[in-house]
């Protein structure tokens, strides 16, 4: 695995940590809301972006948008379930663009399904891909 692999890892990986120190507090606090979406954006993103480096590394070819990096992913049997994962997109473009206060909360709400599975995939990816 290549330097940048391997910080890829230590980003995802302190990203969560985060992502879980916001979902700990489990409040009504707008700023604590706003806090775990932005977090959650972050982990998103560099969560797709790590596994754009694998495939790359694996000498595979893919578009370099989320959508077909979280298909390939898929294919690839490092993600269990491709609808939870495009549903995770889908609602990071919806904060990303856009702030309505009941979209935040629902989203918030979901985030806390949403961690779990991001964890267990970067434990999983974490121990295939650096042991």
């Amino acid at each position: 695995m290549n330097q940048m692999s391997e910080d890829s890892f230590d980003n995802v990986g302190n990203a969560l940590r985060r992502l879980n120190e916001a979902l700990l507090r489990s409040t009504d606090d707008s700023l604590v809301i706003d806090a775990t979406i932005q977090r959650f954006e972050f982990c998103i993103e560099l969560m797709w972006k790590l596994f754009r480096r694998l495939i790359l590394e694996e000498k595979q070819n893919v578009e370099p948008f989320p959508k077909p990096v979280m298909q390939k992913a898929y294919a690839a049997g490092w993600i269990d379930n491709e609808k939870l994962w495009l549903d995770m997109l889908d609602d990071r473009n919806k904060t990303s663009h856009t702030y309505k206060q009941q979209l935040a909360h629902d989203i918030y709400n979901r985030i806390k399904t949403y961690y779990p599975m991001m964890q267990t995939t970067y434990d999983r990816l974490h121990a295939k891909f650096h042991p």
